[in-house]
C-alpha cells in the first residue's frame, strides 16, 4: 500500500484508523484517543490517487463504492476522523506543495463573470424543487438556520434566523429592499409580511425564481415581492437595504472588489446591509477539490482577513458582526437526517451514486462546522457610520418584537390569497 501507507502514519495523530487493502491485508494506524475506523480499499489505484489528492479522491471512491466502511464504522465516523486530523495532512511535504500550487490557482478555481456564474449556480441549485423538498425545511431555505434552543426544530430554528435578519435590517414602511441570491424566497417573503416594504429579490436559479413568484402570488404579495432571473451586477436602482444570505460563498474572492463596489452603489446613503456569509478562522486556503468538482464550482469560504481589506477599499461601514458557531453543524445534522429518511425517493429521483456524493457532501460540511474550521458571520454594513443604532439591543429588542407578530402576520404565507372581485 505504499506510499499512502507512509502519508497515514503522518496523518492519523488522533484515533484509529485501520485500512483492509485490496488483497485482505490489514494495516493500522492510530494516535492519541478518538475515533476508531475500519475502512476497506477494492481499488489498489487508490494507493496513488489517495496519496496525491486524498480529498478529491476518498469523496469519489466512496461514490462509486470502492471505499467502503467495516466492523460497525460509518462515513460519519470516518469524516469525524479526517477533519479532526486535518491540519496534519497539510504538515505532509507533498500535500503542502499541492495546497500551494493550489492556492496560486485560486482566480481560474473561483471566476464567476456574468454568464459563468449561471452555469455554476445551475449545477447545483437547478437540481430540481422536487429534490430539495425531500430534506430542506417547509419554507425550502437552503442555509445555516438558528437554534436559539438545542431542540429546536428545523423549521423554527429556521424562522429564528429570518427573524434575527429582519432585527438586524430595521426595516421601516415604504423602504425597498434587495435580496441578492434571493433562494426559493422565504426571506423576502417573510420581510414583506412582517413589514410594509417593497422587495426585490434576484437569483440565478431557474428553478428558484419559477417557484419564488409562485409563492409570493399565493400569498398574494405579490405587489410588493417579485423575483428576477438576474446577476445583481446588472442592476442600476438604489436600495435602503440590502440583504444577502448564502450566496457570498459563490463569488470569488478576486471578485469581492466588484461585489462590494456595487453594494455601495445600490446602497442609498442611510442605507444598511447585512451579509450572511460561510467563512472560516483560519487564514486564507483553498476549497476542497472535491467540493468544487462536484458540488459547488467556482465556490470557496472566505478568511475574514480576505473580506475586511476589500470592505475597506469599498468606503464600507462595518456597523455590526456576529458569529454563529456550530448553528450550521446543527442545521447540516438535520438536512442528513431529512435525506436519509426519503433516501429511497431520492435514488428513484436521481441513483445510489447520487445518494452517496450528497450524503458525503452533507456529512463532510457538518464535520467542517463540528470540528473545522468554519463558521457563519453576519456583517453588517452601511456608508454612514450611524445609519445603524449604536447600541445594538435594537437586535434582541426587535426579535422579541416580530416573535410576537408572526401568528398574526405570517398567516398569509399559509394561507391562499383572497379571490379577486371582478364587477361588470
Amino acid at each position: 500500500m505504499f506510499p499512502l501507507s507512509h502519508l497515514l502514519k503522518s496523518f492519523v495523530r488522533t484515533g484509529t484508523l485501520k485500512v483492509v487493502d485490496a488483497d485482505g491485508k490489514v494495516h493500522v494506524f492510530s494516535g492519541a484517543p478518538g475515533p476508531k475506523v475500519t475502512m476497506r480499499l477494492t481499488d489498489r489505484s487508490l494507493y496513488h490517487k489517495l496519496f496525491l489528492n486524498p480529498e478529491l479522491h476518498a469523496g469519489e471512491a466512496y461514490m462509486d463504492g470502492r471505499l467502503s466502511f467495516e466492523e460497525g464504522s460509518t462515513l460519519r465516523d470516518f469524516l469525524t476522523l479526517f477533519s479532526m486530523n486535518r491540519i496534519a495532512l497539510g504538515t505532509y511535504p507533498l500535500q503542502k506543495m499541492l495546497r500551494s500550487v493550489s492556492r496560486g490557482l485560486k482566480r481560474f478555481q473561483q471566476a464567476n463573470p456574468v454568464g459563468k456564474a449561471q452555469q455554476n449556480v445551475a449545477h447545483h441549485y437547478d437540481l430540481g424543487n422536487d429534490f430539495y423538498k425531500l430534506f430542506l425545511d417547509e419554507g425550502m431555505q437552503y442555509s445555516c438556520a438558528y437554534f436559539i434552543n438545542d431542540d429546536d426544530t428545523l423549521e423554527q430554528a429556521q424562522r429564528n434566523k429570518l427573524r434575527l435578519i429582519a432585527s438586524k435590517l430595521q426595516l421601516k414602511p415604504g423602504l425597498k429592499v434587495l435580496d441578492i441570491g434571493s433562494g426559493w424566497g422565504d426571506l423576502a417573503l417573510y420581510l414583506a409580511a412582517m413589514e410594509d416594504v417593497d422587495v426585490t429579490g434576484v437569483t440565478l436559479s431557474k428553478e428558484q425564481h419559477a417557484l419564488s413568484n409562485e409563492k409570493a402570488r399565493r400569498a398574494g404579495l405579490s405587489h410588493r415581492v417579485r423575483f428576477e432571473l438576474l446577476d445583481y451586477r446588472k442592476l442600476d436602482q438604489h436600495f435602503d437595504r440590502i440583504v444577502s444570505v448564502g450566496m457570498f460563498e459563490h463569488v470569488g474572492v478576486h471578485h469581492y472588489g466588484e461585489f462590494f463596489a456595487k453594494i455601495n452603489a445600490l446602497l442609498s446613503d442611510d442605507g444598511l446591509m447585512v451579509l450572511h456569509s460561510i467563512g472560516h478562522m483560519s487564514p486564507p486556503g483553498t476549497a476542497s477539490p472535491w467540493l468544487r468538482k462536484y458540488i459547488f464550482p467556482g465556490a470557496y469560504s472566505p478568511a475574514l482577513s480576505e473580506v475586511f481589506p476589500i470592505v475597506e477599499n469599498a468606503s464600507l461601514w462595518v456597523t455590526d458582526l456576529e458569529f454563529l458557531r456550530v448553528h450550521y453543524a446543527k442545521t447540516l445534522a438535520h438536512w442528513h437526517q431529512r435525506f436519509e429518511a426519503n433516501r429511497a425517493a431520492i435514488a428513484a429521483l436521481y441513483d445510489e451514486r447520487f445518494c452517496r456524493m450528497w450524503e458525503f457532501y452533507l456529512v463532510s460540511a457538518e464535520m467542517m462546522f463540528r470540528t473545522g474550521s468554519q463558521l457563519v458571520f453576519h456583517m453588517q454594513l452601511a456608508r454612514k457610520r450611524d445609519a445603524a443604532p449604536i447600541v445594538r439591543d435594537y437586535i434582541t429588542d426587535l426579535q422579541r418584537h416580530y416573535r410576537a407578530q408572526e401568528g398574526e402576520r405570517l398567516a398569509v404565507l399559509t394561507q391562499p390569497p383572497a379571490a379577486t372581485v371582478v364587477e361588470g
